[in-house]
């Protein structure tokens, strides 16, 4: 079989820790790609640099997608991706951003697109139970996430899971099972899944 990751989009508190864990238990070779990081905030899933070494990549052309949140600069290089493919490992993305999405799916392997999706009052329940500190500010992002999918109603999805209806083993093997079979991504409901 052809080299594979996962994408995993979708708000705070929409399942992406939770799935991927159990990815991880269905088969060892899922391994969470840890983001470059440079700022504040949890350092959990990261690996932490500074501004500087991410501009650095980014003109070496290194870097396949960087944005900014949470006070924090996040990015996803080329290198690691390749690394983890390189050692037989399934990478894993978290991603808030449909753009992050579609520049991370040019990087020449199959990659299962799976939008996790859940409501406002889910996030807020689960980010309060996980105990974040930022409510406010994980809450303004749901927000803007729901208004990148709208406005990227026509992005394609290879699978949509609605993280507050479905358990994160049962996403995990739906995950799965869609890399496994090749499905392909296509255009989804948005505004009848955000609505």
């Amino acid at each position: 079989m052809s080299p594979s990751g996962v994408i995993l989009y979708g708000p705070p508190g929409s399942g992406k820790d939770a799935i991927t864990a159990e990815l991880s238990c269905l088969r060892p070779e899922f391994a969470l790609f840890e983001r470059l990081k440079a700022g504040p905030g949890r350092t959990t899933g990261y690996r932490l640099t500074t501004a500087q070494h991410i501009e650095e990549l980014a003109q070496a052309g290194e870097i396949l997608y960087r944005n900014s949140r949470y006070d924090a600069e996040y990015a996803i290089d080329r290198g690691e991706v390749s690394a983890l493919v390189d050692a037989g490992r399934i990478p894993v993305l978290h991603m808030g951003q449909v753009a992050g999405a579609r520049a991370v799916a040019a990087f020449p392997i199959n990659w299962v697109r799976v939008l996790l999706w859940c409501p406002e009052e889910v996030t807020r329940q689960r980010c309060k139970g996980r105990g974040d500190k930022d409510l406010d500010s994980r809450l303004k992002v749901w927000h803007e996430t729901r208004q990148d999918l709208l406005d990227h109603a026509e992005e394609p999805w290879s699978l949509v899971i609605r993280s507050d209806q479905v358990g994160a083993a049962q996403a995990a093997q739906a995950i799965d099972e869609a890399r496994l079979a090749g499905v392909p991504a296509e255009a989804r409901d948005i505004r009848g899944l955000v609505a």
